[in-house]
Parts: C-alpha cells; structure tokens; sequence
C-alpha cells in the first residue's frame, strides 16, 4: 500500500463537504476521483498533498514513496525554452555525464594507482548513468514532450510566451519525467487534443507507479482506472474496475434503493389505507387491528428517498420550426493566418436532423470552421450557403455569447424581452442559479457557471441548427449526459467541435476529421471513427502520392436495423391483456368483499338494536336464534377481514 486516507472530515464556514472519507492506493492502482462539480475532489487531493488541513482525519504515505502533484492551476514560468524546462527535471543525469566528462579528461594524464582509481570511480558512474537511463534521456524528454503535443520546432520557444494551456502541458511534461512513485493528476486532459490525450492514456497504462486521475473525461478513465473513489453527498465509495464498470455497479445500486424506497413507500401507504378502512367499520375488532397495524407502522424504520441521478439540471433543446433538407453548404473554405495555412479547399454538407463532429489535433482549425460559418471570421476563400428557414444557436467555448457587465438576469431578459420575471428565475433555476444569484455580474462567474449561462440561452433560442464549441468544457459527468440526452432527443441539426470522446461517441452521426489540412469523412460514431481512420489515411498518402485529387470519398455509411419480431409482439399484447384481466377481476372481488363485510357489520348493528329491546330481550327463543345469528357473521367477518387485506394488496 502506498497511500492511506483515513476518516477525512472537512467542512467551510459550517458546510460539510467531506465526512469520513477513508480509502486506500495500492502500489500499482489506476485510480479515478469522480463526482459533480463541487463535490470536493479538488479539496481532497489538497488535503492528501498537505496543502490543506483536514477537520479529522488522517493521511498516511509509505515509506520512502515519492509523490508528484499537478494541480487545474499548475504551470511553470521563467525565460527557458521548453526544452531546458524539461530538461532541469534530469539535472541529477546532466551531472553525472559532466562528472563523467571530467574523469575522462583526467584519464588521459593519469597513471598508476590514481588512473587505476579513477577508472574504478568511472565504471561505478557509468553504472549510475546507465541505471538513471543517461543514455536515452533525451529521446526520452522529445519524446514526452511530442506525446504532449509540441513540435520539434516548439521546442525552442521560450515558456515566458507559452499559453496558459501550454505551460500546464508543460508542467506535466515535466511531472511525468520525474516519475515518482505515486502520480496524483487533477483534470490533466483540459489542455490536451485527441492524439496527446491518447498518447497520455498509453503512457499512464504502462506507468509502473500507481496514479490517481480526477478528470471528468468518462473514455479516459474507461481505459485507465481499475478503481473508482466517488465522492457523493460528502461522502466516498470506492467500486472496483473503470468508469464503465462503476457506472454500471452504481446504476444497480440506485435502483435498488430506490426501489427499496418506493417498496416500502408503497407498503406504508397501503397500510395506512388499510388503517383508515378498517376505522370506518366502527366494530371493536376492526379498531383493535387498525390500532394494532398502526403500532407496526410506528417501529418502520423508514428508507431516505435516493438522491435522483442527473436531478439539478434541467435542459430542453426544441426547434421553433422546422428548417429545409439541406442545412449547410460549404464549398472551397480556405483560411490562413500569416505564414501559417490552416486549410484550403474544404467542402462538406449538412443535411437536416444530422448530427456531426468536427475532431483533429489543437491549431488545426476546428473553432475557426464554427466561426466562419457564424460570420464571426471571414474565410479566405469560399462559400457559406444555409439552407430555407434555418436558425443557428451558436454555443462557443469562450463565451462572447454572454456580455461580462451584464448580470445573469440581465442577460436573459435583454436577449428574450418577451419573458417575464418568473420565467426568467425558472429557466436560470433550471441551471442551478437561484435567489440573489441571478443578479451575478458574469464577469465573477466560473469556466463552468458560464457553460451554464450559455446552455440556458442555447436552450430559450429554439434554434434548428445548434454550432457548439467544445460545449462539454467545464461540465461534471452528470451535466455532460443531461446535455447528451437532450442532444440525442433534439430533433434539429448539429454540428459541434469536441474532444470528449465519450460525448462524441453517444451523439455524433458522422464525423468530420481536420487533418492534413482537408476533411475525411466518417459515417459512424466515435468507436467508427477509431476502426477506419487507419484505412482512410492510407487512401489519403495513396491519392497524394499520385497527385490524385485531395477531396477522400466519404467511408459507406452502416446501418442497423433492429425490429421486434411479431410473434413477439403478440406475446407482449397477450400478456398485457391477461394482466389487464386478472387485474379487473381482484378489483371486482375487493369491491364484493367490501360489499358482503358492509352487509354483515350492518346486520350485527340491527341484532345489537334488537336484542336490547323490550319485546326481544325477554324472548329467550328469539335471543338464541339472534345471538346464534351474529355468533355465524363475526366468523364470516373473520374471513372477510382476512380475504379483503390479502386482495388490496
């Protein structure tokens, strides 16, 4: 074991945000940190780091176990290229080979005892150099720092000019390399594009050290995790295998409790009913056993409701009208910025109620596509043609959407004047921004909180052609399915730019790849996508190999269909109507039932009137055969009661 968190306990101003969190890393685990945004992943990694002190609790790490850290914020800075940067992390190497260097100068004048020494001390070093991997050192560092997405030509650059995504991707470079026994990573994809993020996937796979991930990037942690720690409502739950795994173990886990919950609400109200009813009869025994039932309701140990899945965020994607069949036209599209070529001669369609991906490495225009065709860029070369009655909702990943001066409110009322008060707080409640919250400048608001912002305003546009830029960013799992469900249920058009290869492979029809400077086009989803790629770059360097023309044939689109057989079908309707039936009939029963219990309660009230009164209490004949009478209805009673609890059941 390499790291043990024991009885976490952490709370600010009052508010819980962990209690008793307890779990372990083994040496050699792929651990992944899951929950909704605010859940208190962040603050966990920082209490284990010793960056933030618990309320309870405690952290220990084995032995000599070396730990690197890479927070959201982590990035380096100062005037050295990003080669040197890397570079530093091999200092102790850089030594040893200048030791080295120094010995072999020496060598060449040395004699007797001090060369036999120095030759002693040289052949130990030379071990250290080799066991310290001196000797691939730098086909190592170049290639972290490729797998990470920079060209050789980057190298140079210094870090002082770097992005701040860049100087992340840098910091982890630089983590990576330092290979220390335990790797904890928080969101270590946010920075990356498909291929660095792939190579990053392999590189952890095959890491010999144990990692704990937190990342909301649901493909990532399928291929990576064998553990996933959950953090829920302030406490942890740990369930072995990958996210898929997880969320299949904690799908079963819901709706158990929750039909556990709704069995014994079902139960509870049953009883009550049974309660009432047998109250309304107004005889001895049916009160002694509704009082009797009413003390067993009393010692149930009542079910907490489960907490719903996907519950706080509400989303509803419809078109206000329809738009023609052919949505978008796109013929010869070419853009430049400077020296450096981004794409000349794109061409692709869309038709109506398509939805499609646009993927490929970071730079090589993808945004700039979205943004050509919303007029926000002006494209070199080539035509944008939208087709009849066709509506745009435009959803970019920087927000110029929104207007930092404005408040929430502000922002919704200004851009939809026909809605009033109520239906302004609702529709921002419904992204979870509630009371005074709505009157936020959005210049204050999280990466996120503007997501939210901008979905609501997607959402009231009632657009038929959605454009969204990278709209997964800064969303936790659970709001990136409600945003795929209302995708998938959306019955307009969309064509949106991500690198979430879980979210690409639930809502993409087909697949634009930007690659090379040209489109390939792939009728599938993401896991399609995976499975032709090779095939179709092969027929890309064959067709510039022969000067052939750069446009590649679009890949034969699969199709299934699956229908349920006939039979099958009236099986289904058969079984209906025999549950239908049987239905009716116990409904028919409980009703006779009641009817023969009214009968008889009725009947011993009049042989109760009967037997005080003058003329019957002195005939002792008549007293028997009254008696005999009420003696044979309480045992038909017995029954009744008995039959009517098991029917209304």
């Amino acid at each position: 074991m390499i790291l043990s968190v024991n009885n976490i306990h952490k709370s600010f101003q009052e508010n819980p945000v962990l209690k008793n969190v307890s779990f372990h890393i083994e040496d050699h685990d792929k651990a992944a940190i899951v929950g909704i945004n605010g859940a208190g992943k962040t603050t966990l990694l920082k209490i284990i780091m010793g960056e933030l002190s618990a309320d309870e609790g405690l952290v220990t790490f084995a032995k000599d176990k070396t730990v690197g850290y890479l927070s959201q914020q982590e990035a380096v800075s100062g005037e050295n290229t990003i080669y040197q940067e890397l570079l530093s992390v091999k200092q102790e190497i850089l030594t040893m080979e200048q030791q080295m260097h120094t010995m072999e100068l020496q060598m060449k004048t040395a004699q007797g005892d001090h060369l036999e020494k120095l030759m002693e001390n040289y052949a130990s070093l030379t071990h250290q150099y080799e066991q310290a991997n001196g000797y691939a050192y730098q086909s190592e560092l170049t290639g972290v720092l490729k797998g990470l997405g920079f060209t050789e030509d980057e190298f140079s650059k210094s870090v002082s000019t770097l992005s701040g995504g860049q100087k992340t991707r840098v910091a982890l470079g630089k983590l990576l390399l330092l290979k220390p026994d335990l790797i904890i990573l928080d969101e270590p994809t946010n920075h990356l594009d498909l291929s660095s993020i792939t190579w990053l996937e392999t590189y952890l796979l095959n890491y010999r050290g144990a990692v704990i991930i937190v990342s909301h990037d649901r493909f990532f942690l399928d291929r990576i995790a064998n553990k996933v720690i959950e953090i829920d409502n302030t406490k942890a739950s740990v369930f072995s295998g990958n996210y898929t795994a997880y969320a299949a173990a904690k799908e079963i886990q819901r709706t158990a409790a929750l039909n556990a919950y709704l069995k014994q609400q079902m139960e509870i109200k049953h009883q009550e009913a049974v309660i009432e009813k047998l109250k309304s009869f107004n005889r001895e025994k049916s009160i002694k056993r509704a009082e009797s039932r009413e003390k067993m309701l009393d010692k149930i140990e009542v079910i907490d409701k489960p907490t719903e899945v996907r519950a706080d965020m509400h989303l509803t994607l419809t078109p206000r009208r329809e738009s023609g069949n052919d949505v978008l036209q796109a013929e010869g599209l070419a853009k430049a910025f400077g020296p450096l070529t981004l794409f000349t001669d794109l061409s692709f369609s869309l038709k109506k109620g398509e939805h499609v991906a646009i993927i490929g490495d970071n730079g090589t225009g993808k945004t700039t596509i979205l943004k050509i065709i919303n007029e926000l860029l002006p494209a070199d070369a080539g035509s944008i043609r939208l087709g009849t009655n066709v509506q745009i909702g435009y959803y970019d990943q920087e927000h110029h959407v929104l207007h930092p001066e404005k408040t929430l409110f502000e922002e919704i009322s200004d851009d939809y004047p026909s809605l009033n008060n109520t239906e302004i707080r609702n529709t921002l409640a419904a992204f979870l921004f509630t009371g005074d919250e709505v009157f936020q400048p959005i210049k204050t608001l999280s990466g996120g909180e503007r997501g939210r912002v901008s979905l609501a305003k997607l959402m009231l546009s009632e657009a038929n052609f959605l454009i969204l830029d990278e709209p997964t960013n800064h969303l936790d799992i659970q709001s990136k399915e409600i945003l795929e469900d209302a995708l998938n249920a959306y019955t307009g058009t969309v064509l949106y730019v991500s690198h979430d290869r879980y979210f690409i492979n639930r809502t993409a029809h087909r697949i634009l790849d930007l690659n090379r400077c040209m489109l390939t086009n792939y009728l599938g989803n993401y896991d399609y996508y995976l499975e032709k790629k090779e095939e179709q770059l092969a027929k890309i360097d064959e067709a510039l190999a022969a000067s052939q023309s750069e446009t590649v044939s679009p890949a034969g689109k699969d199709t299934a269909a699956s229908t349920g057989s006939g039979s099958d079908a009236k099986q289904d309707w058969k079984a209906k109507k025999e549950e239908q039936a049987a239905r009716r009939k116990r409904e028919n029963e409980l009703k006779k039932c009641e009817e023969q219990i009214e009968t008889l309660e009725t009947r011993n009230t009049e042989i109760d009137a009967l037997m005080a009164s003058p003329e019957i209490c002195t005939d002792i004949v008549k007293l028997q055969e009254l008696n005999s009478e009420k003696v044979e209805n309480e045992a038909k009673l017995a029954g009744l009661y008995e039959m009517w609890e098991a029917l209304s059941l």
